[in-house]
């Protein structure tokens, strides 16, 4: 059974805006689901659908076999719901925070004492459980969240932006603990303005736009569409020549960028070995070797005609050889 299954979803607001215009997906039990979109793309109002936060004007959404609809309370009860704006109170403790949450979920004082303790500890916040979440860093802020939307052990994680703002090391640490959770089962639905955090959590992408998908696949089957990994080559001066006359036996050529000679390679890694040993062979000096995969950001500006806000943040992707 699939975790969500949504056909035709609809959501027009009143003066007939279309925000999301009848869109198809799936995502597998167990599945890691990143969902991207430009701002104003339908992103936010379909997650607020599926999570019932907001009614459909189309289409049908199951979410853990629960009609969005018709079953909301039952969709409430399988879902936990991280949002990008954690409305934590900010004169409570993280303690009492996870004892309010559980309670709202039908467990007893024992077990939402139990389950509590156990998550602030899993979330590394247990020194911190009885300070006022007003003085907790953006980071603790987003992993009580977290830990909040797993007190009732959900089948299916909705996250929103989970990492926006955060440093580097608390952006690892959400990381780390969505792939655990993802390792225990739960499936978890991510929606993000960072290209490498999908790349590094997604099994598949989705990325709406205009309210419409605009494309959906596995990371590697989204960047192998856009175009083949190239090959960025600085020869030494007086070199430049017989290394282009080299480089266009084993690719497509590619204009150069301020002396760096690029070259599309259908093999991809497998043909650098063999260009290098050319080159030396030739006489020509290889002063820097890199290889570029395509990356998610490609293939965002490909089918939406932008760049997502996050792109320009560090990407995977690039290898950098040294010459041999």
């Amino acid at each position: 059974m699939a975790a969500i299954e949504v056909r035709g979803l609809e959501r027009r607001y009143s003066g007939g805006v279309l925000a999301v215009a009848g869109i198809d997906l799936e995502v597998s039990e167990g599945e890691i689901y990143a969902f991207l979109g430009p701002n104003g793309a339908g992103k936010t109002t379909t997650v607020r659908m599926l999570v019932t936060l907001l009614a459909p004007t189309g289409g049908t959404a199951l979410v853990a076999g629960h009609d969005v609809v018709r079953e909301a309370p039952s969709v409430r009860r399988s879902i936990g719901v991280a949002l990008q704006e954690a409305a934590l109170d900010p004169l409570m403790t993280g303690r009492e925070l996870m004892l309010l949450q559980a309670t709202l979920h039908g467990l007893s004082s024992e077990e939402g004492r139990r389950k509590g303790e156990a998550l602030l500890d899993r979330v590394g916040l247990t020194q911190a459980a009885d300070r006022r979440v007003g003085t907790y860093s953006g980071g603790m802020r987003r992993r009580l969240d977290l830990a909040t939307a797993l007190v009732h052990d959900p089948s299916v994680l909705f996250l929103d932006e989970p990492t926006t703002g955060l440093d580097p090391v608390s952006r690892i640490a959400i990381w780390d603990e969505v792939r655990r959770l993802n390792g225990e089962g739960t499936t978890v639905f991510l929606t993000t303005q960072y290209l490498e955090e999908a790349d590094q959590l997604a099994d598949r992408v989705g990325i709406i736009d205009d309210g419409r998908m605009a494309a959906e696949g596995t990371p590697t089957q989204l960047k192998a569409q856009v175009g083949d990994p190239h090959l960025e080559v600085v020869i030494a001066e007086g070199g430049s020549e017989r290394a282009e006359a080299i480089l266009v036996r084993f690719g497509d050529p590619m204009p150069a960028r301020d002396g760096t000679l690029m070259v599309g390679l259908r093999r991809g890694a497998a043909d650098v070995a063999p260009i290098v040993r050319a080159l030396d062979e030739a006489g020509c000096a290889v002063e820097a070797l890199e290889l570029v995969q395509p990356t998610l950001d490609d293939v965002f500006v490909e089918k939406t005609g932008r760049h997502l806000e996050g792109a320009g943040d560090h990407q995977p992707g690039v290898e950098k050889t040294a010459p041999a």
